[in-house]
């Protein structure tokens, strides 16, 4: 399977793992110092092929999109 790379505005070369509908993994690649990251996706779209690379940096400079889950919701509570 291949996964969807990009450059960030630095230069540096990410490549983009699906791994499910709510969370995309962004790993560094090649000499990029960068760690890799959790985001959660867009809404808008399911594939990270269909996105543009303007489109990818702005989820990976997104704060806070490190894909923390959202708490489910009890039935018990009012």
């Amino acid at each position: 399977m291949g996964y969807r790379r990009f450059t960030d505005p630095e230069g540096h070369e990410w490549e983009v793992r699906d791994v499910t509908r709510s969370a995309w993994e962004f790993h560094p690649v090649g000499g990029n110092p960068g760690k890799y990251q959790f985001i959660t996706p867009p809404g808008y779209e399911a594939d990270p092929f269909e996105l543009s690379e303007e489109e990818l940096q702005r989820l990976l400079g997104k704060p806070g999109g490190s894909g923390r889950a959202r708490s489910a919701k009890s039935p018990f509570k009012d």
